[in-house]
């Protein structure tokens, strides 16, 4: 890994990813024409289920990709400008007080469920507290200023729109009080440990995150950066990938309408919103424009659940929370977000 921060290794790295997307980007538009059939008069004939799969892939990953690309963007921006020093400064001493900052860094770097990961990873190995991370991981993908433009967007002024912000808050403060206390080694992914704790303790080189190596110019400064986010992008973008297609499956093979046939009932119609908004997988700044889509079927209590939930875990991100926490943090935080969300919509409701 030492000889990839050299500049050759930076360009070549960023070239692959560059020429990774080129190609995504052109087997999205073939894939298109093919089944569609557009400009060409008539497409390959598949299988209803095997178009739908494919269509709701591309439509989960596309739309995923690019808050992906911004939290990889920030990951290495953050390696390469920010030091242990001066995140040191910027997070409070206090586990507690940290952990309630921690829900709120998504002000400063404005990513969704799908970006944060990388930029929970560097922060983690730059000296942010474990505790901190998850709430970050929970709080970020709602409490940032695109999220809230567009939830504002979709439901203006109202309950929905408080309680969403309020809730996600209290209980991404919650869950990183939780682990207050807890070894990092209990929390946070083995190759992890020993990376965090190297720079933390005495910037030794880690298998992951490396000492960004003195440089003279701001435009080195910036390639080292963009090297590390296409790093970043690349390792993530494979539990995005492998989320998206598990949400595809179930999209495609579980009949949404079961889910909404049990609507109406207080408790089983915020059950319901929950399991949809972990299967279907959208990318929280844009699953309140689907959220509108229910408000003549669902209680508001169910509504604000959905987005809460949603926003916080759901199939793609639990996969990629699998590359930063130990599974069975990852499986305790579904759970206990599960009942939190449940919690939430009778509250409301």
């Amino acid at each position: 890994m030492t000889a990839y921060y050299n500049g050759v290794m930076s360009r070549a790295r960023m070239m692959s990813v560059a020429g990774g997307l080129l190609l995504l980007i052109l087997g999205t538009l073939a894939l298109d024409t093919i089944i569609l059939g557009r400009n060409l008069g008539a497409g390959i004939v598949l299988p209803d289920a095997v178009q739908n799969f494919i269509t709701t892939f591309l439509g989960i990953f596309i739309e995923a990709a690019p808050f992906l690309l911004i939290g990889s963007l920030a990951s290495g921006l953050v390696a390469v400008f920010i030091s242990q020093d001066d995140l040191s400064r910027m997070i409070p001493k206090n586990a507690v007080a940290a952990t309630l900052v921690g829900s709120l860094i998504g002000m400063v770097f404005p990513v969704c469920e799908c970006g944060v990961v990388p930029l929970a990873r560097r922060l983690y190995a730059k000296g942010l507290p474990a505790s901190a991370c998850i709430s970050l991981l929970l709080g970020a993908p709602v409490l940032n200023p695109v999220v809230i433009a567009s939830t504002y967007a979709a439901f203006g002024n109202s309950t929905v729109f408080w309680a969403r912000l309020g809730f996600t808050f209290l209980i991404a403060c919650g869950a990183g009080l939780v682990f207050i206390g807890q070894p990092a080694g209990e929390i946070m992914r083995g190759r992890l440990l020993g990376a965090g704790a190297n720079l933390r303790a005495s910037l030794a080189a880690g298998v992951m995150f490396e000492p960004i190596p003195v440089t003279v110019t701001l435009s080195e400064q910036l390639q080292r950066a963009l090297g590390i986010a296409a790093d970043d992008f690349v390792d993530t973008g494979r539990y995005l990938i492998l989320g998206g297609m598990i949400a595809s499956a179930l999209q495609t093979f579980v009949p949404q309408s079961t889910l909404l046939s049990i609507g109406t009932n207080a408790v089983t119609g915020v059950i319901a919103l929950q399991v949809l908004a972990y299967v279907l997988s959208v990318c929280s700044t844009v699953d309140s424009f689907l959220a509108l889509s229910f408000v003549n079927t669902f209680s508001t209590g169910s509504i604000v659940a959905f987005l809460v939930f949603g926003a916080m875990v759901d199939i793609k991100s639990t996969i990629m929370f699998f590359s930063l926490l130990q599974r069975r943090v990852v499986l305790y935080l579904i759970v206990l977000l599960a009942l939190a969300g449940l919690a939430v919509g009778l509250i409301v409701s």
